[in-house]
């Protein structure tokens, strides 16, 4: 066996998510550096605001506190979490190490959960920060192209059989529709997010109360301080030891959500690249296949489907958490969450940095499209030949009899020959048609078919995304 190695070399473990996949802005948000950073801001918070109120609190301690909140002994808070079995303790010790003045005041009147649930909450909302403008900007792409190709005809498919002709753009949005249900839902949960404050073992306030002598109102205005000084603009009234939660169904029941959008956009964009209809990003030196030299595959759009069917079930774990959170709180919600709410937002952090990749190198192969479209749209355009030839004089159910029959002749080259559909050139040889011969090649103009969906794509962008994105404008250096 070997020996025991250290967590960050390659004889040991490290989740994909960290070493290979999220970005270094959102690693650093769920790092123990920011965390018990942040641990050591909420007890500066705490004790400035103890001090306000009227508690014996120094400045010089308060001084001290600041000077050393990056001042963090690692190894140190290891040994001690070994010794007292408790990490937030361990880190009270720590901080008092190298703050001997401050060390009898850190923590005043606290639980771990003030430390605990409330930096959990400001990670929270600081990674859903980093999320909103990545969405917005994959959603701007998206539009880009939309907006490009809004007119470009192209093969519906419904059961992923041929249907009705739409457009490249039209397609696009339905992508862009669901990403901006995602865009606005991400930031509704983002305000909705409310800090748990400063609410003592079992959310009485007993601890603060006590201190403040019975001072009910010292109670609430500590509270109030604290959350303004953590950026938030309410706090939960009622909490048991952490906040309830809930509050982490909701967030990755959003991302779950993402997730699906995802998935589906990626799994839509394979099937477009086995078609040969669509493309995504393929570098000059990429290789597609160790054994098959020519294959380009969709490896971007893969992982995104991966890693969202990781994201999808991610939900299970709060769900679950959250109905069996006995009276005031149980510990079995712990590890869990150390778990689930990081890789969640790694993962979601990983599948936005890759679809806007994707998003900014999509390749369409027109030429492709209008040969599918030929395929198909001689059965498709039927219906249009039968109301020509009415107009031009002809019985609709004669009509109608000799289109059937033609109909299945050309089918028949296609499926049992394996031949191109000839269908409009049966038509031109039959002298049955002759009156609308000249019209054929209108009636079969593939614009035609496509409906208003060129005019719904540029309402869609002007009327619900440009408004949705305007706020985003300064992130990502664009105007709406």
């Amino acid at each position: 066996m070997a020996a025991v190695s250290d967590h960050g070399s390659p004889d040991s473990y490290r989740s994909p998510l960290a070493s290979r996949y999220a970005s270094p802005e959102m690693c650093f948000v769920f790092s123990d550096r920011y965390k018990f950073r942040t641990w050591r801001q909420l007890w500066l918070w705490l004790a400035e605001a103890e001090q306000t109120l009227g508690l014996p609190i120094t400045d010089e301690q308060i001084q001290e506190m600041k000077s050393n909140l990056d001042n963090i002994d690692f190894k140190m808070a290891a040994e001690e979490e070994k010794r007292l079995r408790h990490d937030v303790m361990a880190h009270v010790h720590t901080f008092g190490h190298c703050c001997p003045k401050a060390a009898g005041i850190i923590h005043l009147g606290a639980t771990s959960c003030y430390v605990g649930d409330n930096t959990d909450l400001i990670i929270l909302r600081n990674a859903l920060d980093l999320l909103l403008p990545k969405l917005a900007r994959v959603i701007s792409r998206l539009a880009d192209f939309a907006k490009e190709r809004a007119s470009l005809p192209t093969l519906g498919f419904t059961h992923f059989q041929p249907a009705q002709l739409t457009t490249v753009g039209k397609r696009c949005c339905l992508w862009i529709q669901d990403l901006c249900m995602d865009l606005q839902n991400l930031k509704r949960v983002r305000d909705d997010l409310r800090f748990r404050g400063v609410k003592g073992t079992t959310g009485t306030q007993a601890s603060f109360l006590q201190l403040f002598e019975g001072d009910d109102h010292k109670v609430e205005q500590l509270d109030k301080m604290v959350t303004d000084k953590a950026g938030f603009k309410r706090a939960f009234i009622i909490t048991g030891q952490t906040y309830t939660r809930k509050v982490d169904i909701e967030v990755l029941s959003v991302l779950a959500s993402l997730g699906a959008s995802v998935h589906k956009i990626c799994t839509d964009i394979r099937l477009l690249a086995n078609l040969k209809e669509m493309e995504e990003p393929f570098e000059k030196q990429q290789i597609g296949s160790s054994a098959m030299p020519y294959k380009r595959n969709p490896m971007r759009s893969e992982r995104c489907c991966s890693l969202a069917r990781h994201l999808m079930t991610l939900v299970m774990d709060p769900l679950q958490t959250a109905s069996v959170q006995w009276f005031e709180r149980t510990l079995d919600d712990s590890a869990n969450r150390r778990i689930c709410l990081a890789e969640a937002f790694l993962t979601a952090d990983t599948i936005l940095n890759t679809l806007q990749n994707i998003s900014e190198g999509l390749v369409v192969y027109p030429k492709v499209i209008e040969r599918r479209i030929r395929q198909e749209l001689p059965f498709m355009a039927t219906e249009n030949i039968i109301m020509a030839m009415v107009k031009a004089g002809g019985s609709r159910q004669d009509c109608h009899e000799k289109i059937r029959v033609l109909s299945q002749q050309a089918a028949s080259v296609v499926k049992q020959e394996g031949g191109d559909n000839d269908l409009i050139e049966r038509i031109q040889a039959d002298a049955y048609f002759s009156p609308i011969h000249s019209q054929l090649d209108r009636l079969l103009d593939p614009s035609s078919f496509t409906g208003r969906a060129s005019q719904q794509v540029q309402r869609f962008l002007e009327e619900e995304v440009y408004p949705l994105l305007k706020p985003y404008e300064s992130v990502m250096k664009v105007s709406f």
